[in-house]
């Protein structure tokens, strides 16, 4: 970080201003009413009028406040503002958990992080239904409604409430599910809500204990990631990778062990 890059306070500041804004657009939005405006990998993998209308939004705003810096976004992929010379990139999901959007469950974010010379250092996750919202800095913690956040103490994988997603593709879900199946006897039991940045700021503050997912793009995760390993939580993939596409495991240090060796057992990173 040079002497001219922001601080991640500073960035944090900008990436709630902006995410706020974005929640309530996307909001206003389901409000009016939703239809799909396209579909991605599969017919269920859905893009709504509003996930293009919210990037658009990020995209335009973040090109007048940082004109130098870089975004990568869901729905336009490497899309830039400005000369992507500063060393600061945006990493935006509208509207994460579309379906849930889609059908009006309360389970669904804006997530936007600040990334400087590859290193997630501040990120937002906000709740656009509840206005539940999670930030973090790097080594400034995890917080939501001004309390710090702590990530679960549970030691025992046989108490854990475990939370995951499946893709869209049939052929991936269908290897989840399997792997889901021989998990659940060795968990307390599994949770799947639709939203990814949101199970993991819900790991981060211990209301699931853990959390694990394949198939998860860097706007998915990065600004929830932190968010969970500012309150505590061990992310990570297999076998001392990063956490990434393969596999992502959010999990206290007592359980990351055995969750993660379970999952390697069970060919979690396999598959589709």
């Amino acid at each position: 970080m040079t002497s001219s890059t922001p601080t991640p306070g500073e960035l944090l500041k900008i990436a709630i201003d902006v995410a706020r804004d974005a929640a309530d657009t996307a909001y206003r939005m389901r409000a009016e009413g939703v239809f799909v405006a396209a579909t991605k990998t599969t017919v269920t993998d859905v893009v709504t009028a509003a996930d293009r209308a919210v990037e658009r939004q990020v995209l335009d705003v973040l090109a007048t406040l940082r004109p130098d810096d870089s975004v990568l976004g869901e729905e336009y992929g490497g899309g830039t503002a400005g000369e992507a010379s500063s060393g600061v990139r945006w990493i935006v999901d509208p509207i994460d958990g579309t379906v849930n959007y889609l059908y009006g469950l309360p389970y669904c974010a804006v997530s936007l992080a600040a990334e400087v010379d590859g290193e997630v250092v501040a990120g937002v996750v906000r709740n656009l239904f509840t206005g539940e919202e999670w930030t973090a800095t790097v080594g400034g913690g995890a917080w939501r409604a001004g309390e710090r956040l702590r990530c679960s103490t549970e030691t025992d994988l046989g108490q854990a409430l475990v939370a995951t997603g499946f893709g869209y593709d049939p052929r991936r879900r269908s290897h989840q599910a399997r792997v889901l199946a021989e998990l659940i006897p060795h968990v307390r039991d599994i949770r799947r809500q639709g939203a990814a940045a949101l199970d993991l700021c819900l790991a981060a503050e211990g209301r699931v204990d853990a959390y694990y997912e394949k198939g998860l793009a860097a706007w998915d995760q990065a600004a929830g990631a932190l968010v969970a390993a500012e309150a505590g939580l061990r992310v990570g993939g297999l076998g001392g990778r990063p956490a990434g596409p393969d596999l992502v495991i959010a999990a206290p240090s007592a359980l990351f062990v055995p969750l993660h060796d379970r999952l390697a057992d069970l060919d979690a990173s396999g598959g589709p």
